[in-house]
């Protein structure tokens, strides 16, 4: 997944690259282990539903969904080009997306909206949003996770990418979020954290929910921007550039080595 979202993003001359690292491990354990989803009937009304709120990172689930069956190869080839249903931040209209997202904080109130219909609708399907940290400065988040917790939605998981990096630095320095697992269990949310990296613990915490009878999830995924290639991993830098030709070769003999 890693190769292939370095090969987009290199093919396009786009960015976002570090973000796309960041959650590879966290997509394939979803995609590989966790998620009821089938590419043969993707709109079955019985799949669950996984939001990717961190849109520009989209390459990470392309791949993902390459990997199951939802896209070919030669869907991979089209990112980022004109007419393609592969755009730059997330889109439904590729196979196998449930929304589009870009503008942050929209990610978290659609997936709550989506986990209240289940509930009352009495489906045993459930949904899954993956956030940043940067993210988090949203207040769109925060409202819907009073209202998550107020309903009881223990069919609603959410993953925070915790890499600590946003688009311009640190996320302490744009706008402090610590204490982070005591702000999400004050809202009423049951809270675990794991090494985001870690196929394992991803595995065993996401794929176990609820944790908490009548509580929403809330998985802090402690995770590297840029993992995998040693000249990206927290570099802030990598926000926003793209890796050249020989960048490019470097880190692809890293992920191959």
């Amino acid at each position: 997944m890693r190769i292939q979202a370095l090969q987009m993003v290199h093919r396009a001359k786009a960015s976002h690259i570090a973000s796309a690292l960041s959650i590879c491990d966290i997509v394939a354990v979803l995609y590989g282990q966790v998620l009821n989803v089938d590419p043969a009937q993707p709109k079955a009304p019985g799949r669950d539903r996984f939001i990717l709120s961190k849109g520009h990172a989209c390459v990470a689930v392309y791949a993902a969904l390459a990997e199951c069956g939802f896209l070919s190869a030669d869907d991979l080839l089209t990112y980022g080009q004109d007419d393609s249903v592969l755009m730059n931040h997330i889109s439904h209209k590729a196979n196998g997306v449930e929304f589009s997202t870009g503008s942050l904080g929209h990610g978290l109130p659609f997936g709550v909206g989506k986990a209240l219909a289940a509930k009352r609708m009495r489906a045993a399907w459930k949904t899954f949003v993956l956030l940043s940290d940067g993210e988090l400065g949203e207040g769109s988040n925060w409202e819907a996770m009073l209202f998550a917790a107020h309903h009881g939605l223990d069919n609603m998981v959410a993953v925070i990418d915790y890499n600590k990096l946003q688009s311009l630095t640190t996320v302490d320095e744009t706008l402090r979020i610590e204490p982070l697992a005591d702000k999400f269990t004050a809202f009423g949310w049951s809270v675990r954290e794991v090494d985001g990296h870690d196929h394992a613990a991803l595995a065993g915490a996401l794929g176990a929910t609820p944790w908490t009878a009548g509580k929403p999830s809330m998985l802090i995924a402690h995770t590297t921007k840029g993992k995998g290639v040693s000249y990206m991993e927290n570099m802030v830098k990598w926000h926003y550039s793209t890796p050249n030709a020989e960048q490019l070769a470097q880190a692809l003999t890293e992920l191959q080595g």
